[in-house]
């Protein structure tokens, strides 16, 4: 099912629930029962949606990285081909947990002329802050 299709079914959802609800306390169904199996629906629609979200977000990430790897491939000595929509590979790699990667990058971002000292610090501090937390967690 793709991104319309859920919207719509979620919309249809809004719509019938108060009919669906009056329809089954016609019948003799609980209005209790109805209310629960409609909302755990809305639930379910509800996680469709932050999981298409997450999907989304990881796949685009996925594409700048790529980019940004081939600008690196086809001009390794210029600093400006490690950032991608402004943002370094090096943060990049640590949004999607590559953390050796990362310092990699880092690496080779800091042993180039034009390189800022500035945006090196925040880098390495962004791959400590990371270790850290990953030490905390484990």
């Amino acid at each position: 099912m793709n991104y319309a299709a859920t919207l719509a079914v979620l919309m249809v959802l809004a719509f019938v629930f108060p009919l669906l609800v009056r329809l089954a306390a016609d019948y003799g169904v609980a209005r209790s029962t109805t209310t629960t199996t409609l909302f755990v629906l809305a639930a379910f629609g509800f996680a469709v949606a932050s999981i298409r979200a997450r999907v989304t977000t990881h796949r685009s990430q996925l594409e700048r990285l790529a980019t940004v790897k081939k600008q690196i491939e086809q001009d390794p000595f210029n600093p400006r081909a490690f950032f991608v929509e402004g943002e370094h590979v090096g943060a990049v790699l640590l949004q999607l947990g590559r953390r050796r990667e990362a310092s990699e990058m880092i690496d080779r971002y800091a042993q180039l002329g034009g390189a800022r000292e500035s945006e090196i610090l925040s880098l390495k501090e962004a791959l400590t802050r990371t270790e850290r937390r990953q030490r905390r967690e484990a």
